[in-house]
């Protein structure tokens, strides 16, 4: 829009009102420049002829007279605009003269029907600027407020026509009261009651339900916009935006993925009952219904569950569930001494509000938070609440954290004042809140064991319970029975963040994804809560023999089975829908009526199918674990019959609560309504036969039309009879429809009930909620054990189709297997069979430690990596790719691999590896395996070696572990020698191609040499690591690959030398001979002629 230059009375204006408005855009104009475009108070005549008059004389006396007799005359419009191309430059291009000549009729006071005429033109004109679809909306919040600043002219003359940028200012004057009104910043009441939710949920992007569709207002708007790719404009007083109420989950969960709090506001009344209340002439009543955050994405608004009947979209309508844990981490204040080294002591509680899952832990960390880091990469939360002040090295890491991945998967941080976490205040919160539990000797007890626990964990929960109430989810907190600590060192083996990465459990270490995990290879689960259990099995392998040789038998007892009662099982649970989650949206009482009776259904079905097994199973499986567990699950599964059979099926899918129970027995409020609005009903029915009386129509019928019932419907050439006390509510050409003053009536009355009854309805479904939940903790039982049935079919099909063996479990300190291969590349290769097996055997008794040397891209790091994974394997309970095993049981697996530096902390490649080699030297026992690949190679040489050999010698001899050392000092493999019971060398094997490592070109050029990797560890030494050859590999340029190799032979030569002389000199120094000496002499004066190479 092209600016316009101002009248000098505009400018007068714009002085009194400075910085009134700022310019939104090139399209808009700041408030003052409109108000010198064109004042309320100015004739139409003023802006297309003063502004040249304004340039020539400088004065607007003229102007201001000419003014006066515009209402007076009207023909001396018609020179100014045909005459005076001027006008041209203050209206927009698009108006064309002719437009401008209509104009000249234009007048408030003698003309207002001319002047709506003229207007409409106009607006379509306006139209087809581009990007202009908001410009009458912000123009016209413009003008009022130019109408509020010049009040006292308005009034004055208010006979005055009026033309500017926005045509709808020209109103009759008994309109300009209404927009002096508006234009003070008066609020709309739906306007009022969004700031007042506003103000309580300011963190929150809301949602406001308005009719038949959702709206966003001011900064909600602006954000909603930018993330939902919608449209944004002003109204009124606030940008807004919205989004149909059928896609509201749609858009909830695209702002959630995006890291938003997003909280939902609907209407809490309806029409009818609204016309009869004493708000009837006020704005409905809304409030706020739920919150969502990424780890809290639980309800109907969120989970269209009404379409998970079909298996195929579970994916598409809603994410896997499997890792939105909400983390709640406190640091307890630390005493200078353990403040200057960065130790501190954290507790932390975990929740998982979809599967009512909760965890807590308490621990001592270091500088590194090693532990802290092992734990955000097992559980791997999408959410994390934090005091406002946590020590250096704690922020550090979760800056890491939360910075890893792409904004949409990014770890959502919420902070909370740090009074909630002091101890004082949180014991106070979580004894008010398990107070009210305390019933019976169990609950007595169960809250005697929440007030035990570790200070950290007392105020972590403390501030994740007020978090919860938030959402109305606090509820899964008041059975601290069911709570699991998440590191327990005599059930589980340790396997730390480092290791867990290094070794790709959960996740490949190139694309951060799943597939070429271990996670990817074992997960052949039928249903998402089989997938989450088997999750945590692979983080938390076991260190009971009796329930590792149980998991064990059961994987046998399906290999081995000739009965096909595991294969009905496996295809029932193939049919399940997401339960665990089901179940938790119930308990929350969350769900809708399509999910609620989805979960039923389903369960009691596959109660009854496993029941028609039950001599199946006793009969054929062998596995105790499994014939308990599948015994077990109908028994747990009794409960959800009863509520089966209250549902009405058609209403519950198709959301009807009103028609929802069978049986009204237990619902006498429901019953209580019902009967009343059968009552009216009738009363309207039997009313049927005095209107056939009325109107002497024996035959006579109500009619039902768009939603309007119990009408009289009369043709129109007989409408003379109809009694004139009744209301029409319609017609058509040929008919005429009527409510006679009994129904008008009786009618209202109904619909007030059917309104009420659905209240009623709702109110009843959440105690029908609240009743199913006490039996939650029972059916999450059985889900349980459903998903450990689900596992166990899971390892059976990884063992069978990777043709694994059973491994045999030994407390003793031992790792042997036999032909063993790397899990992960054993898939991928696929069915090119080029996996090289290779055997493992370390021993408490025998050799503990392997040092593994051999050329560049030999396998040397594959190899170290297939231990560790078998060992972990056979730890879950799983079968191992290998032909023989024998595994004793270690408690943890610490790794030492790649080279990264951390340049957010400040430490250099070498800085961290040592850092994890520190971590590993102070928590190693002799039941763990240590895994160091190597180890120095940061540093310069001899910093590197001695580092090296100086460590793996306290392996050797302090922590006695099994060891696994890879290195390409020779030096190092010198401890085999002081070591050889415990010590084993070995390398990859390969061949090198003696024609091309031939000199081609003379004495004087060297070519690398050619390897061929044969992926076999092998006894004994390589004395070469052929880094040349990877060179080669890489396509390094030929020229210099040919100097490397001829800078290799020279300090290759000179150090033989070395060696040579040394070896040479120690044994004349034990002679006693001088025939000896003098033979010495004279060798080693012709090595030096020969040899003797520029230094």
């Amino acid at each position: 829009m092209p600016r316009r230059k101002s009248a000098s009375g505009g400018l007068s204006a714009a002085a009194q009102a400075p910085g009134r408005q700022a310019v939104l855009s090139r399209f808009f104009q700041s408030a003052g420049s409109l108000r010198a475009t064109a004042t309320p108070t100015e004739p139409a005549e003023k802006v297309t002829k003063g502004d040249s008059r304004k340039r020539s004389s400088g004065s607007d006396g003229p102007i201001k007279k000419r003014a006066k007799k515009v209402p007076e005359k009207e023909e001396e419009n018609t020179p100014v605009t045909s005459g005076n191309p001027e006008p041209k430059k203050c209206l927009r291009p698009r108006i064309v003269l002719k437009s401008l000549e209509k104009l000249k009729e234009f007048c408030c006071d003698s003309a207002p029907t001319q002047n709506r005429v003229q207007t409409e033109p106009l607006r379509e004109r306006f139209a087809v600027l581009p990007k202009c679809t908001d410009f009458e909306d912000i123009t016209l919040q413009r003008a009022k407020n130019a109408v509020s600043s010049e009040e006292s002219k308005s009034q004055a003359n208010q006979k005055d026509s009026q033309f500017g940028p926005c045509p709808e200012n020209s109103r009759k004057p008994s309109n300009c009261n209404s927009l002096n009104k508006r234009s003070k910043s008066v609020y709309t009441p739906l306007e009022l009651q969004y700031m007042d939710v506003k103000q309580q949920y300011k963190d929150a992007v809301l949602c406001v339900e308005c009719g038949y569709k959702y709206r966003f207002f001011g900064e909600d708007a602006e954000i909603a916009a930018r993330e939902l790719n919608i449209y944004c404009h002003l109204d009124h007083n606030f940008m807004t935006a919205s989004i149909p109420t059928h896609r509201l989950f749609v858009h909830v969960r695209r702002l959630v993925a995006k890291g938003y709090k997003v909280g939902v506001v609907k209407q809490t009344e309806t029409a009818a009952l609204k016309a009869i209340g004493d708000n009837k002439s006020s704005v409905f009543s809304r409030k706020l219904t739920a919150l969502y955050t990424k780890s809290t994405l639980i309800g109907e608004d969120v989970n269209p569950l009404i379409r998970l009947d079909d298996s195929i979209n579970i994916d598409e309508v809603t994410t896997d569930t499997s890792t939105n844990y909400l983390l709640c981490i406190y640091e307890e204040k630390e005493n200078t001494k353990d403040k200057k080294k960065g130790n501190v002591s954290i507790g932390l509680v975990g929740v998982q509000p979809a599967t009512g899952e909760v965890l807590f832990d308490c621990f001592q960390d270091s500088a590194s938070r090693l532990e802290l880091e092992t734990r955000l990469s097992s559980l791997q939360p999408v959410e994390l609440l934090l005091p406002t002040q946590l020590s250096e090295q704690t922020e550090m890491l979760i800056h890491r954290a939360t910075a890893v991945s792409t904004r949409d998967d990014r770890i959502r941080v919420e902070r909370m004042d740090n009074t909630y976490f002091e101890y004082s205040h949180a014991f106070q919160a979580v004894t008010e809140f398990y107070a009210k539990e305390v019933v019976d000797s169990r609950g007595s007890q169960s809250f005697s064991g929440v007030i035990n626990l570790e200070k950290p964990v007392i105020c972590s929960l403390a501030a994740i319970i007020r978090y919860l109430k938030e959402f109305n989810l606090e509820k899964m907190l008041s059975k601290p029975e069911h709570f699991k600590q998440l590191s327990s060192g005599m059930e589980f083996m340790r396997i730390n963040g480092t290791t867990l990465r290094n070794l790709e459990i959960l996740q490949n270490q190139t694309d951060m994804k799943t597939k070429g995990s271990l996670l990817w290879v074992l997960d052949h689960t039928k249903t998402s809560f089989g997938r989450r259990q088997l999750k945590k099995w692979v983080t938390r392998p076991l260190l009971k023999l009796r329930d590792i040789n149980g998991r064990l038998d059961a994987i046998a007892d399906v290999l081995h089975s000739e009965s096909s009662v595991f294969e009905q099982i496996e295809n029932h649970l193939r049919k399940l829908p997401d339960v665990e989650r089901g179940l938790g949206s119930i308990y929350h009482k969350k769900c809708s009526t399509q999910e609620f009776f989805l979960i039923v259904k389903s369960l009691s079905h596959l109660k009854s199918e496993l029941q028609a097994l039950m001599p199946a199973v006793n009969s054929h499986v062998q596995s105790d674990l499994l014939r308990t567990l599948i015994l077990e699950i109908p028994e747990l599964l009794s409960p959800v019959e009863y509520y089966l059979k209250i549902l009405n099926e058609q209403a519950a899918k198709v959301g009807d609560k009103t028609e929802l129970f069978k049986d009204l027995s237990g619902f006498p409020l429901i019953k209580k309504r019902k009967d009343e609005i059968q009552e009216v009903t009738q009363s309207i029915q039997m009313h049927l036969q005095e209107l056939r009386k009325i109107l002497k129509l024996p035959s006579l019928q109500y009619v039902t039309v768009s939603g309007q019932e119990f009408m009289i419907e009369m043709k129109n050439s007989a409408v003379s009879c109809i009694p004139a006390d009744w209301v029409k509510v319609g017609s058509t050409k040929a008919v005429s429809r009527f409510h006679p003053p009994f129904i008008v009536e009786n009618y209202r009355r109904l619909n007030q009930l059917r309104e009420q009854l659905v209240l009623d309805c709702g109110a009843e479904w959440l105690d029908f909620l609240e009743n199913f939940g006490e039996h939650y903790h029972t059916l999450c039982k059985a889900v349980n054990h459903l998903a450990t049935v689900d596992c166990i079919f899971s390892l059976a099909k990884v063992a069978k189709q990777g043709n694994y063996c059973r491994p045999t479990l030994q407390e003793e300190k031992k790792i042997i297997i036999k032909n063993g291969r790397h899990p992960m590349i054993d898939v991928l290769l696929g069915e090119q069979d080029q996996f090289v097996p290779n055997s493992t055997s370390l021993s408490q008794d025998s050799e503990r430690v392997m040092i593994i040397t051999g050329p560049n891209m030999g396998g040397k790091s594959s190899y170290i990596k297939q231990v560790a994974l078998v060992a972990i394997m056979a730890q879950i309970g799983s079968y191992v790719p290998a032909e023989e095993a024998t595994i004793g049981i270690v408690d943890a697996i610490f790794t030492r691999m790649g080279a990264a530096d951390n340049i957010y902390q400040g430490r250099s490649t070498f800085m961290e590896e040592l850092t994890d080699t520190a971590e590993i030297i102070r928590k190693a026992t002799p039941q763990s395996l240590v895994i160091l690949d190597e180890l120095g190679r940061g540093t310069s040489t001899h910093d590197g070696i001695a580092i090296a050999y100086a460590t793996l010698e306290h392996f050797i001899r302090d922590v006695k572990s099994l060891t696994l050392f890879v290195t390409h000092y020779p030096p190092v493999c010198e401890l085999e020698k002081c070591y050889p019971e415990q010590v084993g060398n070995y390398h990859m094997g390969f061949l090198v191609n003696e024609d091309e490592s031939q000199q081609e070109s003379g004495d004087s050029e060297q070519v690398p040499d050619s390897v061929t990797f044969l992926y076999q560890i092998t006894r004994g030494i390589a004395a070469r690591s052929y880094g040349l050859n990877v060179a080669k590999l890489a396509d390094v340029p030929g020229e210099i690959l040919k100097k490397a190799a001829q800078k290799s032979k020279e300090l290759e030569g000179l150090v033989n030398l070395r060696r040579k002389r040394l070896k040479c000199f120690a044994d004349v120094w034990m002679t006693h001979d001088v025939k000896v000496l003098h033979t010495w002499t004279e060798e080693l004066g012709t090595e030096g002629v020969q040899t003797s190479l520029p230094h």
